[in-house]
């Protein structure tokens, strides 16, 4: 048993590890401010998670305790870390609106619609 939880946390240090690093190297690597945010965020936060799953089960595994403070500091990382990039992103887009102005724009329908399609299918009402 002790072999068993050696591995899963080796293995659960090596995911973690593996994911913040892609992260890094996203962040440093990737050519555009928005898609800078994306790397950190997403794979970051996995390793980030990994790492802090694998000190849980250390603790289950070798010294039968079951640490509660892993898993709140991963709930409190996995929910603030997408709201914190979003706020980020929010402040990036309002200091450069000319980012903003090269979406393209839609032919004949609002920017949260979709076109009526066309044939025999009606809209709902």
């Amino acid at each position: 048993m002790e072999t068993f939880g050696e591995i899963i946390v080796s293995a659960l240090i090596v995911i973690g590890a593996t994911f913040a690093l892609i992260g890094s190297y996203g962040m440093l690597r990737l050519p555009e401010v928005m898609a800078r945010l994306h790397a950190p965020t997403k794979a970051s936060t996995l390793g980030i998670g990994g790492a802090l799953l694998a000190s849980m089960l250390y603790f289950l595994f070798f010294e039968n305790t079951l640490s509660i403070h892993e898993l709140l500091i991963s709930l409190f990382l996995f929910l603030t870390a997408p709201i914190t990039a979003l706020f980020m992103a929010k402040a990036y887009l309002h200091i450069h609106p000319e980012v903003g102005e090269q979406l393209p724009k839609p032919e004949s329908c609002d920017w949260s619609t979709y076109e009526t399609p066309s044939g025999n299918v009606r809209p709902r009402t």
